[in-house]
């Protein structure tokens, strides 16, 4: 694709996820980009988006923010994930092109519960709303259900090749059933449905444990240098 655009830079900040770090980010602010074949391109270069902000880490010191995503038509699930699969068969999935009323009570359980120390803690519906604002790609919800209990949602980008994990919240009290991994396994299996190619699930950053559970799905891809690099088990 070429394309000309206009880009900014962010000010440094103190980084979310490597406290010792001073974080900035190179933003897109052209509005041409602002659509789904543009913002798939925008992927392909290790951008993405937060609400309506397309934005790629542009660190002066660090490089340790690299975008992953799931080759889907290769991936093997693990034995772990394949016991989680066993352990979650008593749920059911659904997958929602809408956002539901009883979304929001689920998110602000997950976050008011599990991010206590946080910038999104307490949680609020103006946050929730500002999360799932998107004016540049189509979305949708994967819904998982106990019974007649929605349990989780993983708010998902739909582009013409790749879905995009954006962001998962679940039922406190369904912690142990490794829900997060159950809903990425979840996103894998409807982008073949879909015939996507990949699975974006983000930044990987090694030196970050809570983040490291995304290098688990294999085989994926990391941008390293700008170059898409296969990586398998």
């Amino acid at each position: 694709m070429s394309l000309n655009f206009q880009l900014g830079v962010t000010k440094s900040f103190p980084c979310s996820y490597l406290p010792e770090q001073q974080e900035r980010l190179l933003v897109a602010l052209d509005s041409r980009l602002s659509d789904s074949e543009h913002y798939a391109w925008l992927m392909e270069q290790g951008f993405r988006r937060s609400g309506n902000d397309i934005y790629r880490p542009h660190c002066l010191n660090c490089n340790a923010c690299q975008s992953l995503r799931v080759l889907v038509n290769d991936f093997q699930p693990s034995k772990s994930q394949k016991r989680t699969l066993k352990r979650n068969q008593a749920l059911h999935v659904e997958v929602s092109e809408t956002v539901k009323a009883n979304y929001y009570p689920l998110f602000e359980q997950y976050i008011d519960c599990f991010h206590r120390d946080g910038a999104m803690y307490p949680a609020s519906a103006a946050q929730f709303q500002r999360m799932l604002a998107n004016n540049i790609t189509k979305q949708c919800y994967l819904e998982v259900w106990h019974q007649t209990t929605l349990v989780s949602v993983a708010i998902t980008d739909k582009m013409p090749n790749a879905l995009s994990a954006v962001y998962t919240f679940y039922h406190p009290a369904y912690r142990s059933q490794g829900l997060g991994v159950f809903s990425i396994l979840q996103q894998i299996k409807l982008a073949s449905e879909l015939k996507r190619r990949f699975l974006y699930l983000g930044y990987q950053i090694d030196q970050c444990a809570k983040m490291n559970y995304k290098n688990r799905f294999h085989p994926h891809q990391r941008l390293i240098e700008n170059q898409w690099q296969t990586v398998n088990k």
